[in-house]
This record gives C-alpha cells, sequence and structure tokens, in this order.
C-alpha cells in the first residue's frame, strides 16, 4: 500500500514549516499565493500563475521574488510527484524588514475529491455570506479570505452540497468559495461574471475564455445577475485544481452536463 504524501515546505528557498511572527502577511494578510495543479513532475499552467503572481505583486507594491528562482524552486518540489498541489506564497516580508520579502512553496497531498463530481456534477448552493467588494484587489488572489472561508463554514455535509456561490451585495453574481462560474447562455454564449469589484480572476478561467475565443465561441466578461444564471442551458465552475465540474443544481433549479461543459473539461485536461 502506498504511503500518503507528507507535507513539505520551504520558507525562502529553506526546508522549514515556521514563519516569524512579525510577518506581514500573518499579522495583516499582506500578500498573494497561487495554489498550482501538479502532475508528473509538471507544475501544470506555471506561466499563468506566475503571471497573475506578478501582477498581483505590482498592484500591491510586493516586490516580486525573482522569477527564475522560483520556477527553480517549484520544479524541484514538484519532482517525483505523481499528483499534488504546490502553493505559493509571497508575503510583504517582516514588519522590521523593509525590503526583503518572504516566499513560501508548500507541496500538499492532492484532495480526494470524488470522480463523480467531474463527471456527474455537483450541487452548489447560494451562500448568505457576501463576497468582499475591493476596486483596488478585485481579480487578486490574496490572503485576505475571509468572506470566502465564513461563506464555506455555512454547511458542512459535502455529500449534499459541493461548493457554494457568492453574489456582491447588490445581488451579482461572483463566483464560488473556491472556484469562478461560467454560464453558458441559450443564445449561445459563454458568460462568466466580471471581477471588476470582487471575486478571483483564476488561471483556468483565464484558459477557458481563451480556448472559447480560439475555436469561435462568443464569451461575455460582464455583471451577471442571479436569475440570468439560473435561466442558463449549462453552468459549471472551475479552478486549476479541480479542473471543470459541471453542476447539476443550484437550490432547486435542476441542470444537466452539456456538449459545451463537456468540451471545456477536455480543454482543461492539460
Amino acid at each position: 500500500m502506498t504511503e500518503p504524501m507528507a507535507f513539505q515546505c520551504w520558507v525562502n528557498g529553506e526546508q522549514a514549516e515556521m514563519i516569524s511572527a512579525m510577518d506581514r502577511g500573518l499579522r495583516y494578510g499582506d500578500g498573494l499565493y497561487e495554489a498550482m495543479a501538479v502532475r508528473h513532475g509538471t507544475v501544470l499552467l506555471e506561466t499563468y500563475h506566475l503571471e497573475r503572481l506578478q501582477k498581483g505583486c505590482k498592484r500591491l507594491g510586493i516586490a516580486m521574488p525573482a522569477i527564475p528562482v522560483l520556477k527553480r524552486e517549484l520544479i524541484q518540489a514538484a519532482r517525483h510527484q505523481t499528483q499534488a498541489v504546490l502553493n505559493l506564497i509571497v508575503t510583504r516580508g517582516r514588519l522590521d524588514q523593509k525590503t526583503q520579502t518572504t516566499h513560501i512553496v508548500a507541496l500538499e497531498p492532492w484532495p480526494k475529491y470524488p470522480a463523480e463530481w467531474s463527471e456527474t456534477g455537483v450541487r452548489v448552493r447560494i451562500c448568505d455570506t457576501h463576497a468582499s467588494r475591493n476596486r483596488r484587489l478585485a481579480g487578486l488572489k490574496h490572503l485576505n479570505r475571509l468572506d470566502r472561508v465564513l461563506a464555506r463554514r455555512e454547511w458542512t455535509d459535502a455529500d449534499n452540497i459541493q461548493e457554494g456561490l457568492m453574489l456582491d451585495e447588490e445581488g451579482s453574481v461572483i463566483g464560488g468559495t473556491m472556484s469562478n462560474v461560467f454560464a453558458w447562455l441559450s443564445h449561445g454564449v459563454l458568460a462568466t461574471p466580471a471581477l471588476r469589484l470582487a471575486g478571483v480572476e483564476g488561471v483556468m478561467r483565464r484558459l477557458v475564455l481563451e480556448r472559447a475565443t480560439q475555436n469561435g465561441i462568443q464569451t461575455r466578461i460582464a455583471s451577471l445577475s442571479l436569475t440570468e444564471l439560473m435561466k442558463a442551458a449549462e453552468i459549471f465552475v472551475c479552478n486549476s485544481v479541480i479542473g471543470v465540474w459541471p453542476v447539476v443544481a443550484i437550490g432547486h433549479w435542476r441542470y444537466a452536463p452539456g456538449p459545451m461543459t463537456r468540451q471545456v473539461q477536455n480543454w482543461a485536461a492539460i
């Protein structure tokens, strides 16, 4: 029987599991992170992840660690791993150091999501917790995720509900607690919420939009109301680790995995 993969962590390139209590990431959530899928020793969508991290560091004014250094550490961590998750965290660093950032690479076991969630679909609830709105932070995968944490705590039965859908305070759809959402509308448009005020611009979301455009499928990135979402022909959620999950229920509304969702799943099978 294969031994479960052990958690491994490196802080600033050195194997360790602790950071300073003075670190601004711990104190204030002053940082960003990337959750990357690893398969057969390869970090999937590595370029997309590092580009998003670089964009986030620039917007927050955090010194981006050298990309060659990060790539070398990611390659070393992913080596010999059949399937795992790599978390890359960058913080502004310690309170008493003005120039040196902290970067953490953490190798974690692959989550045990049942295969049927990808095949037959997942059931979703509408969360009571709203997605936090902040134009300067919107789109970034920053460390301040308490709205998602609280939303995920709204249910405990993962056998009946697999994801939660979050709205902003005006009732616009933002995305899942850990995913982006897409709607295949009846007039042949693949729609996903604009994330100008809230939400995370996921790397799988980016891949789906790019592949749709390449294949001549009309896309729409704009405000999406809950009513419009509910009327969609197909709905799916996605992120870089889960890939694409068809949505088969939101509350009492029912859906079926359709040809558009299956096509997107093929694109995501990188």
